[in-house]
């Protein structure tokens, strides 16, 4: 397999790292701003050097974001060329297009570390759908609010100096919004959701509520009630469609989410015929995460088809259905609460848009 590698950072250089000791894989280009002294391939600024090339026949994008990665795979996929990305924010935003491209063009598109980095989480889910029905998918895929809410219920401390030491260590980026906020969660279940149930779920329409408002007065509590607090990504199948949010969940302190510490994911899937399956790892970090991408491009050498699943059937977002006991804290005081997913995050909103304090935490049934 002859590759045109685009982005060279974190992972992007731990992905050359491992393609050039693979005996099956060969980095024929990398596109850079500027030239790598330490990069032993060819190299180009210009991205039409990559899709045009004949000889390139697969295409790796690792520089993430929306654009210019949009037209650089989108380009690509037209060419005639399969592509592996870890871009999560891409090929949530663009699913229904990408693959339609790349079953239009007879090629592959694969993203398996775009959710769960060096846990084969996607790929896991495509293995199971043609043998049993998966009716959920839900865990904690985000490494950066993992560490944070681990360190401050281990030390007791507030969540602003726990966000600063997770930027110093490089498990939150300067700009921890999509993160702390459970954006990138969001990405992730969404991914996950349309490849485990066989649908097309729209990111805007399911409901995040992150951690940034938590502080150690509120993980004292918890920690009083035998609770440990973790941000969780959950989707389901309903009578009406899809229950899907990212919020804080309270859990046992003997439970095995309570027990997952630092910047590790644990996901889960459970269906009719296997029932819990669990998966746990890095969920993040250069090599694992890059373990990954070359693992796709293999498959692809393998013939697999072009995308994890054929079906994405259209489904709105339901979350009626789906009522829980809440923990709930405002200026007030604090109380516990039975109400239904909508109408929690509706609450939710209603405070954060009068700029009022609020927090809320679901409670999991043991």
């Amino acid at each position: 397999m002859k590759i045109g590698l685009l982005g060279f950072g974190t992972v992007g250089s731990a992905f050359y790292a491992l393609a050039r000791e693979c005996d099956q894989t060969e980095i024929a280009r990398l596109l850079v701003l500027e030239k790598l002294p330490q990069v032993a391939c060819e190299q180009t600024t210009d991205y039409a050097d990559i899709v045009n090339d004949p000889a390139i026949d697969t295409v790796v994008e690792l520089i993430g974001g929306l654009h210019p990665a949009y037209e650089f795979v989108t380009a690509a996929l037209k060419a005639g060329k399969n592509v592996v990305t870890a871009n999560k924010q891409l090929v949530c935003a663009c699913y229904d297009e990408l693959i339609a491209l790349a079953e239009q063009n007879g090629v592959a598109l694969r993203c398996t570390a775009a959710a769960g980095g060096g846990i084969p989480w996607l790929h896991s889910l495509a293995r199971l759908t043609p043998c049993d029905r998966i009716t959920a998918v839900s865990g904690i895929m985000n490494g950066t609010t993992n560490y944070i809410l681990s360190a401050m219920t281990d030390q007791g401390t507030d969540y602003a100096d726990n966000l600063r030491e997770a930027q110093r260590l490089g498990y939150a980026e300067a700009d921890p919004t999509a993160d702390v906020e459970g954006y990138d969660a969001r990405r992730k279940l969404v991914l996950s959701a349309n490849i485990a149930f066989g649908v097309s779920i729209r990111e805007e329409e399911v409901p995040c509520f992150g951690i940034s408002g938590i502080t150690a007065q509120d993980i004292a509590a918890f920690k009083r009630l035998g609770l440990v607090c973790k941000l969780i990504a959950h989707a389901e199948l309903t009578v009406k469609g899809v229950a899907a949010c990212v919020e804080p969940v309270l859990f046992p302190v003997s439970g095995q989410m309570a027990h997952v510490n630092g910047p590790d994911n644990l996901i889960s899937l459970k269906a009719q015929r296997v029932g819990v399956q669990s998966f746990a790892g890095a969920g993040a970090g250069g090599f694992p995460t890059a373990s990954n991408v070359l693992a796709d491009c293999l498959e692809i050498m393998d013939g697999c088809a072009p995308f994890y699943v054929r079906e994405r059937k259209p489904l709105s977002v339901q979350n009626d259905g789906l009522r829980q006991r809440y923990y709930v804290r405002t200026a007030d005081g604090t109380d516990s609460r039975l109400l239904t997913v909508r109408e929690a995050h509706a609450l939710a909103a209603t405070y954060k848009n009068n700029q009022q304090p609020f927090f809320m935490a679901a409670v999991a049934e043991e």
